[in-house]
């Protein structure tokens, strides 16, 4: 006969769980710990740290499958991502975008004018700032604007439309990185990765080996959180592998298409509020595309490291790149496509995608040129622990909006960059939000230590005035319990 199966033993109770271990769920957890809550512990769903930060071999150098760019460098404040590249050694080189627009192919494989370019990139700027100042203006007086005459229609204008939109002006101006940090980026082109800083992070408060492995029993890696209970004394997660795990607290840093989707249950339900700002909250989906060649065939040079195909579809590989000012020699291309493209090439197969790549290509550089050998295609949207690149909130500043998205629920806190209030986007965004959603945290459980020490002097007190007055009745005393700031479900006697 066989032996029952043995139920494993539930660990200890956390003082505190954090959800994800991007760079927003690991700031905080580091803050945590640096501030004495020694027991945090880390839950997450995939086999590695750093959520969408992310790089991969390909063509024998390190590629970023996501954020790949240091956002913000040269103003007036240093960038808190910029100092941990300075302080690993990091190697990076500077992304000068304003060529790009004279770079811009038809199908032909004729270059488009400077001067026409300029021109145009000019007046489509124009267009954007204006449209935005009507739709501020609408959005104070209720009533709808549109302006048939702003939309772009020729493939150059559909191109310029969408650098323009989809790179250079993703949110709301004035952009509070490049006011605070300032406008230059630098592309991330070492072989350790971007990830690396996520990897340094965690090895200040998390133990590891001598080869710089995590050995840390708090991280605990495939752990995909399905169930989250929360009730006013605790919150109990619920993994996929059938462990139950408990904390007084607990910092969720999904992404925000994580929250959108039903991978994570909660019981009970989120408030209306909080489901309605993640309903409001739209993603971004940014997929680069990589393929490799034999040999180099596009122009080289300092103002060439960038072009655009221009096609009556809009985004349908457009924004190219080559990486020969990042690797020399790798004979590398990358093409940027977004949100439609990027979710129809996720669903079709990386041979579909190189064929329709090649034509483009063939479209600016001619018939004879090589066939790309490798191409590696991620699946940031697809992918069920991300469902998206980044956050994209509605161009119109809506602080209600943002509030909401920041809210605990209970003993639920959020974070992650999709509730930075000035950087949501980027990778300090996250970085930052973490480490104020950990404050926040820190001060919710000063007040309940507080509380825990008030309480029993309320108690002695309420009790002497029950000798003195001749007994409260237990339903009133649970009345005057509430004055705590605890809500007690049983009468106190």
């Amino acid at each position: 006969m066989d032996s029952p199966s043995r139920i494993p033993t539930p660990p200890p109770r956390s003082t505190a769980i954090v959800v994800g271990a991007g760079f927003s769920g690991l700031s905080a957890a580091k803050v945590l710990v640096e501030r004495g809550i020694d027991d945090v512990l880390i839950l997450e769903a995939s086999d590695r740290i750093g959520g969408r930060i992310h790089k991969q071999e390909f063509g024998g150098v390190a590629v970023e499958l996501g954020a790949g760019w240091i956002v913000g460098v040269g103003g007036r404040e240093v960038n808190p991502v910029l100092d941990m590249v300075a302080q690993s050694g990091l190697r990076t080189c500077l992304s000068d975008y304003s060529n790009a627009r004279y770079n811009i192919y038809d199908r032909s494989g004729k270059i488009f004018p400077s001067g026409i370019a300029g021109d145009s990139y000019n007046k489509a700027v124009e267009t954007a700032v204006q449209n935005l100042k009507c739709q501020e203006s609408a959005v104070r007086e209720l009533i709808k604007v549109v302006d048939p005459s702003t939309t772009p229609i020729t493939p150059m204008e559909l191109a310029i439309d969408f650098i323009l939109h989809d790179f250079e002006m993703p949110e709301v101006e004035p952009i509070s990185t490049f006011l605070d940090f300032g406008e230059r980026e630098f592309m991330v082109i070492d072989m350790r990765g971007y990830e690396h800083l996520v990897h340094r992070l965690a090895g200040e408060f998390l133990s590891s080996s001598s080869d710089g492995e995590i050995t840390d029993a708090r991280l605990q890696l495939n752990k995909v959180v399905r169930e989250i209970q929360h009730s006013r004394n605790s919150v109990t997660v619920v993994t996929e592998d059938g462990c139950i795990y408990e904390a007084n607290y607990l910092i969720l840093s999904v992404s925000i298409g994580v929250l959108k989707s039903d991978l994570i249950s909660f019981q009970p339900s989120l408030p209306r509020w909080k489901r309605k700002a993640i309903e409001d909250i739209d993603v971004m989906v940014y997929t680069k595309i990589f393929l490799k060649f034999p040999y180099s065939f596009w122009p080289s040079g300092p103002d060439k490291e960038f072009f655009i195909y221009a096609h009556e579809r809009r985004g349908y590989y457009t924004f190219w790149q080559h990486m020969e000012n990042a690797y020399p020699g790798s004979n590398i291309l990358v093409v940027t496509l977004t949100n439609g493209e990027s979710k129809r090439v996720e669903n079709q197969s990386d041979e579909e995608t190189r064929k329709e790549a090649m034509q483009v290509l063939k479209d600016m550089f001619g018939p004879n040129i090589p066939e790309a050998t490798s191409i590696l295609v991620p699946r940031w949207w697809t992918n069920r622990f991300q469902r998206c690149s980044y956050s994209n909130y509605p161009m119109i500043p809506d602080h209600e909006l943002l509030q909401s998205i920041q809210g605990p629920v209970g003993r639920i806190f959020f974070t992650g960059e999709h509730t930075s209030e000035r950087f949501s986007g980027y990778v300090h965004g996250a970085y930052l939000s973490g480490i104020d959603t950990a404050k926040v945290v820190l001060e919710e459980m000063k007040k309940e230590n507080e509380m825990a020490l008030i309480e029993p002097l309320l108690a002695m007190t309420l009790s002497q005035t029950d000798a003195v007055s001749g007994g409260l009745h237990k339903y009133d005393m649970s009345k005057q319990m509430h004055l705590t700031g605890k809500l007690y479900s049983e009468p106190i006697l």
